[in-house]
């Protein structure tokens, strides 16, 4: 009988990626994949460090699992397993941790544990280096997860963002060859499947000059300009990127694209030059203004979103106020709203000011309305027009769900020969759930 394996991600699409890349090493190794609320021997959950809520989540996980098989290996991956790996191997049930480095080597290590008749079940092994030795690049790609594949091209980070520990979990940063990436796009492109997500860490950061003792030669706009001429990739969408690393050149390549979408992610943080200081960010709010006017001045139609940070110590009433009324005001399309939380070894979990958790709730709430004013409001600018829809595989209560190009959101009843094709679509309504709805009439073959 073949061993059945599931897996479990929490956080980032580069998480997704790399879970992925894991997954397939146990099929070529004779494992059967099944979902995680399946009966299986292995549960493989890949770990989150960003936010305190992605912490709590892995006990509940992992109950989860041990309800299924109570006699299941259970194994845990990725940030949190690097940074915090006693404190996850001592979690009842945990069998295995491994940290940034052991990782991608996971089959080797639980082979061999099953195969030690001796182990003590729930002992927590761990298997875990030193983040400094975290300098070699494992490249990874999703793929069969979703309609749109996320292809990791660039991992770590070499900036000191003081509410962060992405740095401590993953280590500097790197980046994959090209002649890697676009080996990967095509493997992806032969699965018939039509867009491609690029992923990492801080992908602007690609190629940069040094990395470890290696040298790079190429960077972010060589990049997109290859991954744009690889046939049989419909889309190609770039995952959020700094606005300091978003360049001119790559705006102007994305708006005169083969393949590469009008859709940008471009984290913010705050919207007040004082706490994007404390926060050691690489740049003020008026280059935020000045990426978000280049990208409409030449994209009038494209879909930005803004990551924000609500609550950071020092914020007081005053710089959030800042924070929103910026917002308010700047031609953008949604908000990704993380209410601060302490994270340990950072710098800001030790600065004074810090704002009530009560008050942090508030504020995120005020900008979650904000956001959804935002979306409806760009949503609204967009009826009248005819947008590509690539549609997704789920049956939702009767409806089929898929994106246009600008990340606008639609629904039609749900019709099968519909997954994972493309369709010319006229935007005319908005549903009472916002998202844009249409019938058959409008559907136009691509």
């Amino acid at each position: 009988m073949k061993k059945k394996v599931a897996f479990y991600t929490l956080g980032c699409k580069l998480n997704f990626s790399e879970t992925s890349t894991i997954a397939r090493s146990f099929t070529n190794e004779g494992f059967d994949r099944v979902e995680f609320n399946e009966v299986a021997d292995i549960y493989v959950i890949n770990t989150c460090s960003v936010t305190e809520n992605a912490d709590k989540r892995f006990k509940s996980i992992v109950k989860q699992a041990q309800k299924v098989n109570p006699d299941a290996f259970v194994a845990a991956v990725g940030c949190y397993a690097q940074l915090k790996p006693q404190e996850l191997a001592d979690v009842n049930g945990v069998d295995l941790v491994l940290g940034a480095t052991e990782k991608f080597n996971l089959t080797s290590y639980i082979n061999e544990l099953l195969d030690n008749p001796d182990r003590n079940k729930g002992a927590g092994v761990v298997h875990s280096c030193e983040i400094e030795n975290a300098d070699f690049y494992v490249g990874s790609y999703s793929i069969g997860d979703r309609t749109r594949a996320f292809l990791k091209v660039q991992d770590g980070c070499d900036y000191k963002c003081t509410y962060c520990t992405i740095p401590l979990a993953r280590g500097i940063s790197r980046s994959d060859t090209m002649e890697s990436v676009i080996k990967n796009a095509k493997e992806i492109a032969a699965q018939n499947i039509k867009e491609i997500v690029l992923t990492g860490v801080n992908i602007g950061d690609y190629g940069k000059g040094e990395f470890g003792n290696k040298k790079h030669e190429h960077t972010f706009l060589d990049l997109v300009k290859e991954l744009d001429r690889v046939e049989g990739i419909e889309r190609l969408r770039i995952s959020s990127i700094e606005p300091n690393l978003l360049k001119n050149e790559t705006i102007d390549l994305v708006s005169k694209s083969r393949a590469f979408v009008p859709h940008f992610h471009i984290p913010l943080q705050s919207g007040n030059n004082e706490i994007l200081k404390k926060m050691k960010r690489r740049y003020m709010k008026e280059l935020y203004v000045d990426r978000v006017s280049k990208i409409k001045e030449v994209m009038p139609h494209a879909c930005i979103g803004v990551d924000v940070i609500v609550g950071f110590p020092g914020e007081s009433d005053e710089h959030f106020l800042e924070t929103y009324n910026f917002l308010n005001t700047l031609d953008i399309s949604y908000l990704h709203v993380f209410t601060y939380s302490e994270r340990d070894n950072t710098d800001a979990a030790v600065m004074e000011g810090v704002v009530a958790k009560k008050v942090r709730a508030k504020r995120s709430k005020m900008l979650r309305g904000l956001s959804a004013k935002k979306r409806r409001a760009f949503y609204e600018s967009q009826l009248g027009s005819t947008r590509t829809v690539l549609f997704e595989s789920e049956n939702k209560e009767g409806y089929i769900h898929g994106f246009t190009e600008n990340y606008v959101k639609v629904k039609t009843p749900w019709n099968p020969d519909l997954v994972n094709t493309l369709h010319d679509v006229e935007l005319t309504k908005i549903d009472e759930d916002g998202t844009v709805r249409f019938e058959f009439e409008t559907l136009l073959v691509h």
